[in-house]
């Protein structure tokens, strides 16, 4: 009887002791993107986002029911790609994309829809056929349901506004800028918030006075 008991124990205590670590794992992948995207250029930057490639595929390895870490995953990959540039990249943007459809099979709401907006993100950056696999409509759905997800994100808005933006629709692009730029800080982002307002603030100046 006593051995059932323990065996039941281990048996649930396991399970939340692996989200934990996951968790855990999610944190450092975050961190350490900021850095990289914000604080590095250049060569030292395409360096480091190899290296955050290969760390965010360990830790799916080890964590394979972790959505959140298939997240970061492709979040990573599909950054480097914009790093990268040029077709070189293409392989990495479709990396990406199957990280964020396992994501989304895992747990279609995991990180309050960042999958959903990663995603769309790259539907409208990757060209479209027979080159890369680029939708425009595809990538506003995706987008929408990631805003529907959570309406407040600083990312969510960020990333529809610059879908708008790629459709020269800036009326509607500044609407979502500035609802990214009133969203609520995060307490343990405080590198990547900060990125993101410099992004926001810039992208505001580029279509001022565009309609």
């Amino acid at each position: 009887m006593l051995a059932k008991t323990l065996t039941s124990i281990v048996l649930l205590v396991l399970p939340l002791l692996a989200s934990a670590n996951a968790q855990t794992e999610i944190g450092q992948l975050q961190s350490r993107w900021a850095q990289v995207n914000y604080e590095l250029e250049g060569d030292a930057q395409l360096e480091a986002f190899e290296e955050l490639a290969e760390a965010a595929d360990s830790a799916v390895r080890q964590f394979p029911d972790s959505a959140g870490l298939w997240i970061w995953s492709g979040i990573i990959k599909s950054t480097y790609a914009g790093a990268k540039g040029g077709l070189g990249a293409l392989g990495l943007a479709k990396a990406a994309r199957r990280d964020l459809e396992k994501a989304v099979e895992l747990d279609a709401d995991a990180l309050d829809g960042s999958a959903y907006a990663s995603l769309g993100t790259l539907y409208f950056s990757v060209p479209g056929w027979p080159v890369g696999f680029g939708n425009d409509k595809k990538a506003e759905e995706l987008l929408q349901t990631a805003l529907t997800l959570n309406p407040d994100s600083i990312d969510n808005n960020y990333f529809y506004a610059s879908f708008l933006v790629d459709q020269q629709r800036f009326d509607e692009a500044r609407q979502f800028l500035h609802r990214a730029a009133i969203a609520p800080p995060r307490p343990n982002r405080p590198l990547a918030d900060s990125g993101r307002q410099m992004e926001i603030k810039a992208t505001l100046e580029e279509i001022q006075g565009k309609h």
